[in-house]
């Protein structure tokens, strides 16, 4: 119960991770991979609120998603608003440069020395059955349902959630019906990055706070959205559930340096059974 209980909590946060990288690419057909480090980034300026300036942790949990908001948009407008015409390689080259830039400038500013991060409440455990969770993982249950929520409204009952999915199914019509696809490409970026952020600001109180914090988050991320499919949203987080409990039983009961090789294995396994992952569905290329 404490194997399950402790993947179900690190499945949200791979769900969560996952669910901006499935954002971005299903309205503009682009894979970020810089998602994870402008996730590191935006971290990094919530521990500078809470310690530098002695901000409360809600504070610079706050402040921090705005910066993300505004780092999202900005790297769209700056960079992939020039590419998003462009093949799917060069959008692929531009994101693993920013990649390495953001990681690059995140070692020079703050030093590669992991740091402790704090947490919003205490450590004190609550018992749960046979398991035992801290008022902060039921903080990261609790928040992630939340978001799903607010996406979930955003998607189906406002005009900005129509134009997405409007953009995602055909850029021409969107464009002939009076839609601002740039300015729907812009929020979307801003949107997944805040999601993004979100997941690395709980991944820090539990694991260390560096510039290389969410490389492994990013790589189950990925793995999150091609088992869940990669467009439906929500099983890209229950792809995140399942492999957070299956890491975490790969790492208990064999090797915890196993656990990235048994996941890909699994989701290897499922793609040559389902290869449009567990709750993609069948897909139709129109050819011009």
């Amino acid at each position: 119960m404490q194997i399950i209980m402790s993947g179900l909590i690190m499945g949200c946060i791979y769900g969560l991770a996952a669910l901006g990288l499935v954002l971005i690419y299903k309205t503009t057909m682009v894979v970020n991979f810089a998602q994870g480090e402008m996730a590191m980034l935006t971290t990094f300026i919530s521990f500078g609120l809470l310690t530098k300036y002695n901000f409360s942790y809600f504070v610079s949990f706050t402040g921090a998603l705005i910066v993300s908001l505004i780092l999202g948009a900005v790297i769209y407008a700056v960079f992939m608003n020039r590419v998003q015409a462009a093949d799917h390689l060069n959008q692929i080259v531009i994101t693993l440069g920013l990649f390495l830039i953001i990681n690059g400038v995140a070692g020079l500013l703050w030093g590669h020395q992991p740091e402790s991060f704090p947490t919003p409440f205490s450590d004190k455990v609550i018992p749960i059955g046979s398991a035992l969770i801290t008022r902060n993982d039921i903080f990261i249950f609790i928040f992630t349902l939340l978001l799903m929520g607010v996406l979930y409204v955003l998607f189906n009952f406002t005009k900005i959630g129509l134009a997405m999915r409007a953009s995602a199914q055909d850029l021409t019509a969107s464009r002939l019906m009076g839609i601002k696809v740039p300015l729907v490409f812009m929020s979307t970026w801003a949107i997944g990055t805040v999601l993004g952020s979100v997941a690395g600001m709980m991944t820090a109180p539990l694991t260390f706070l560096s510039p290389t914090m969410m490389f492994d988050i990013l790589i189950m991320a990925f793995a999150s959205a091609v088992l869940g499919g990669f467009v439906y949203m929500p099983g890209v987080i229950i792809g995140g559930l399942i492999i957070g409990v299956f890491g975490n039983v790969v790492s208990y009961y064999y090797s915890p340096e196993m656990k990235v090789v048994y996941t890909f294995l699994l989701i290897i396994i499922i793609l040559y059974i389902r290869p449009q992952g567990i709750f993609g569905g069948k897909q139709t290329v129109k050819k011009v």
